[in-house]
């Protein structure tokens, strides 16, 4: 990346704490950075706390065509997108297997399954053609240990990691195809938790055992392109402590 010719870079769920960390650390990396929300409101005010280079836009992740929409929009305002940061989820939990609701489950599926479906389907095209493309998720260390009350939680994100998974492996053929060497990588970021400064104010009581800090996991994202593609493509990179 250059100053002339900064890389584009999408982050959608871009008004929580962490959306707000990583596109602040991506701006003042130099990035050109995109942040992307359901609200005009909330996405606004969190792409102001980001910096001033921040661009807030808003969508529907899970609805296709809006996705499609965006990207055209973005196409004509900036060009192709370089990378896209996925910080969409959410949680629901239960008490056991017999209690996970429907209405649960459609909450983490529509947030955790059908948006990354929706972006990756939508940009693949766009971050494949890059010589720096980068598509990471966040996931949650509790996939690796399933429990009954987080059944349904833990099988949407391991399809949410699954998919990715499935990604890494069409960046790699899309470069074999064109006989180029892999300039884009697809990796799943993995945290027990997440946390921010005004959880740590509002809980002085509370260590955050193993969460890690959301400027942590800013970092960690601008680490992704300072990281040759073949080292990072399809691998669960653990941010958890």
């Amino acid at each position: 990346m250059s100053q002339d010719s900064p890389l584009n870079v999408l982050v959608t769920g871009g008004s929580g704490p962490s959306g707000v960390a990583v596109a602040r650390a991506l701006q003042e990396a130099g990035f050109r950075v995109f942040t992307v929300g359901s609200d005009q409101a909330r996405i606004a005010a969190a792409a102001a706390k980001a910096g001033d280079g921040v661009t807030p836009l808003v969508c529907d992740l899970a609805d296709l065509a809006d996705v499609t929409a965006l990207r055209q929009a973005l196409a004509a305002a900036a060009g192709r997108m370089d990378a896209v940061i996925h910080l969409v989820g959410g949680w629901r939990g239960a008490k056991g297997i017999t209690d996970q609701s429907d209405a649960d489950w459609e909450f983490l599926h529509r947030g955790a399954v059908t948006t990354v479906r929706n972006v990756s389907r939508v940009f693949f095209d766009d971050l494949a053609a890059s010589s720096a493309g980068r598509f990471a998720i966040v996931s949650s260390t509790a996939v690796e240990q399933p429990t009954a009350a987080t059944a349904s939680y833990v099988a949407a994100k391991a399809a949410a990691e699954a998919w990715t998974m499935a990604m890494a492996d069409g960046l790699s053929r899309s470069a074999a195809g064109e006989g180029r060497e892999l300039g884009s990588a697809a990796v799943v970021l993995v945290v027990k938790a997440l946390v921010d400064a005004e959880q740590r104010q509002a809980h002085p009581e509370r260590s955050f055992p193993g969460a890690t800090d959301v400027k942590d996991l800013g970092a960690a994202v601008v680490r992704l392109f300072r990281t040759p593609a073949p080292e990072l493509n399809g691998r669960r990179l653990r941010l958890a402590t």
